[in-house]
């Protein structure tokens, strides 16, 4: 008997948005029906698998990042994340519908209100294709943020070729995603990623009044819990690592991604479990140094 291998080239696949982050900092959240006056205002690339797939690609991980853009997308970030190493042939270009974009407000203690226009990665991604040759060409995929019947095909599609999931859905486990899809994902998965509202939300979807319950369905759970570190979550017990301290605070935006992104690098060297959380704890604060901001992560990785 002949057994066929399949051409595994790449070590991550980060599937989910690629944003056009506006921010506006404030000193204080307005009341309602109230004006307050806005102290900066910049654009900046974001979106979950666009910070997730720069931070570890920075540091070596041969990594892929699928999505969907529309009209609108800058070409100056296109080519900065060609530029970080990304293999982008994944990404499709759909033109006639609005691109990505978060509407981020930041107040002067460093608080958050966001908001999202969906554009091509809202509803109509349930029909997206899934190239299950392309998929195949990778160890490891990382589901974020996306549409949840999209994401059950490509992991399906996954599964089928023998690629290992995570599966991270960020603020959109609050409100894009139901009892039955969440138990379904959660079944194909190795990894759930989550801060301790999502994890906690996780948990209340399905009925589970602990944590540790979680890794009946999916066998390691992470929970990043800002100043407090990171706990690891296995059916062996639980791991906690202190976080790192930045030396300046930039932004907050994109730091749980960026934590991802530098858990990989260890998970993918075969660091233990200890190891590959404080590789995440320590890009994070990279991160949060403005280091992907002013570019010196290409310098320094």
């Amino acid at each position: 008997m002949v057994v066929q291998h399949r051409p595994v080239d790449r070590d991550l696949l980060v599937v989910g948005h690629i944003n056009v982050d506006r921010i506006l900092s404030v000193s204080a959240f307005p009341g309602r029906d109230r004006t307050v006056p806005v102290l900066a205002s910049r654009i900046r690339l974001g979106g979950t698998a666009s910070n997730i797939a720069r931070v570890a690609a920075s540091y070596g991980v041969r990594t892929s990042l699928w999505s969907r853009l529309g009209d609108g997308f800058p070409v100056d970030f296109w080519n900065r994340l060609h530029a970080d190493g990304i293999d982008l042939s994944m990404t499709e270009r759909i033109r006639g519908a609005p691109t990505p974009a978060c509407y981020i407000v930041e107040d002067s203690h460093h608080g958050q209100r966001t908001f999202i226009e969906q554009g091509v990665m809202g509803a109509e991604a349930a029909r997206a294709k899934v190239p299950a040759s392309a998929i195949a060409r990778h160890t490891w995929m990382h589901l974020t943020t996306g549409e949840p019947d999209w994401y059950l095909r490509i992991a399906a599609a996954a599964r089928a070729a023998h690629v290992r999931i995570s599966f991270d859905p960020a603020q959109e486990i609050h409100y894009r995603w139901d009892r039955r899809r969440l138990r379904a994902l959660l079944e194909q998965s190795e990894i759930l990623f989550g801060n301790v509202s999502e994890i906690e939300r996780a948990g209340r979807m399905l009925g589970l009044s602990r944590v540790e319950r979680l890794t009946e369905l999916v066998p390691l759970v992470i929970r990043t819990e800002g100043r407090k570190g990171v706990s690891a979550f296995s059916r062996a017990g639980r791991v906690h690592v202190a976080a790192a301290r930045p030396h300046r605070r930039a932004t907050l935006v994109g730091a749980g991604d960026a934590f991802r992104g530098g858990f990989y690098t260890a998970w993918f060297a075969g660091a233990d479990l200890g190891r590959c959380i404080g590789a995440g704890t320590r890009a994070a604060a990279r991160w949060i140094e403005g280091s992907w901001v002013d570019g010196s992560h290409r310098r320094r990785a």
